[in-house]
């Protein structure tokens, strides 16, 4: 019998939730922010501004970051993958594709997580539940956006491949992020943002003179919130849930964040949802719960056993 309490599931979907609406908003802070501040500048303030503040929060609980060279080599390398370069790569792309554009290719990630999962690591059990909550998911992606929302596919085909290969380092960041099981969620989260800083402040310097800049004050505002909200809070959830759910059941939460965007858009721009829409949304949860809900169930099954 595992020692280890059980994760209450209800918590874990809704904090599931809540970073799907943490990232699913950042895609239009990046597209405001962009306006006015180039990529790399952006990606810089934004990892230094969250990485600070996870810092002073953690400081504030009486928890201390891990002072040993190999964990913050891990913290570097967790970086590269997961803040870096997606993160400079769909802030670059943003200039040159729509937001929704950027949501629906970097969707993927499930997708690659769990092809990744299957053939490489093995870390996790491939169940047709799961294989069924990828297909699913994806079904409702398109259904929700429609394919229209592909009219331009290929006029930005280098902006298209950025958020591509983006994706891809997200899969990878989300099997490695099992690594720092033994830490306090905020410590990863925190070492990688500093670490991520480290690396793009001097090259905002060296390519962008960020001190010549004059950014609108929507782009400004944009910037504090994708580093307080889709940043700082989103990575301590982030490394949570990679913990409890798993990386495959964690990034399920990129289906949750096109239907977040519709929504959204909707609110706040005006939009309008297509006809299909709430059936694609019902897919979309359907897929989600078929991906973490058996493997939390099958996982108390054993403990009780």
């Amino acid at each position: 019998m595992d020692d280890r309490q059980t994760p209450n599931i209800a918590v874990e979907l809704a904090l599931l939730v809540l970073l799907a609406t943490l990232w699913g908003g950042s895609y239009t802070f990046i597209k405001l922010g962009v306006a006015t501040i180039p990529p790399i500048t952006l990606i810089a303030a934004r990892t230094a501004i969250a990485g600070l503040l996870l810092l002073l929060v953690m400081r504030l609980r009486g928890v201390t970051m891990p002072t040993d060279l190999a964990t913050w080599r891990r913290f570097a390398f967790q970086a590269v993958l997961n803040s870096v370069i997606p993160w400079t790569l769909i802030a670059w792309a943003e200039r040159h594709v729509d937001a929704a554009l950027a949501t629906i290719l970097n969707s993927a990630a499930p997708i690659l997580t769990f092809m990744l999962t299957a053939m490489v690591t093995r870390h996790e059990a491939t169940s047709p539940r799961k294989l069924f909550g990828v297909v699913a998911g994806m079904a409702g992606i398109c259904l929700i956006v429609g394919v229209d929302a592909f009219h331009d596919f290929g006029r930005g085909i280098v902006a298209e491949a950025a958020i591509v290969a983006a994706t891809i380092c997200y899969a990878c960041a989300a099997i490695f992020g099992r690594s720092f099981g033994g830490l306090d969620p905020m410590a990863p989260a925190a070492g990688s943002l500093l670490s991520g800083a480290a690396v793009l402040i001097p090259a905002s310097l060296a390519f962008e003179q960020p001190w010549t800049l004059s950014p609108s004050l929507s782009s400004v505002l944009a910037l504090l919130a994708l580093a307080v909200f889709s940043t700082a809070l989103a990575f301590a959830i982030y490394f949570r849930l990679i913990q409890t759910l798993g990386s495959v059941g964690t990034t399920a939460q990129a289906y949750l964040r096109v239907p977040i965007g519709v929504a959204l858009s909707v609110a706040l721009l005006g939009e309008t949802l297509s006809k299909t829409a709430w059936i694609g949304l019902a897919c979309v949860v359907i897929g989600v719960a078929a991906m973490t809900i058996p493997a939390r169930a099958a996982t108390a099954a054993r403990a009780s056993s």
